[in-house]
């Protein structure tokens, strides 16, 4: 079963952390279905959307491993329906 789910997520210093983001994310690609970045570059910050679609495990998979990353704060949002 596929769920639809929003991560979001917070890099606090960017310029460390955005490479190892891109590249967690880059390996889950075909489960992203689309993704925002916004940079706040006189704070040092900037705020990922990344919309998925996939299994609850693949979700929690990629929530994780960017969570894990330092300097990156994470939360998803997954919908109750299942595809």
């Amino acid at each position: 079963m596929k769920k639809i789910a929003v991560i979001g997520a917070v890099l606090d210093n960017p310029s460390k952390s955005q490479n190892k983001f891109n590249e967690v994310v880059g390996t889950y690609k075909h489960i992203v279905m689309g993704r925002m970045g916004i940079p706040f570059i006189d704070e040092d910050i900037s705020v990922v959307s990344v919309t998925v679609m996939g299994s609850l495990d693949e979700i929690n998979s990629l929530t994780g491993k960017l969570g894990n990353i330092d300097g990156v704060n994470v939360k998803t949002s997954i919908s109750k329906r299942e595809l």
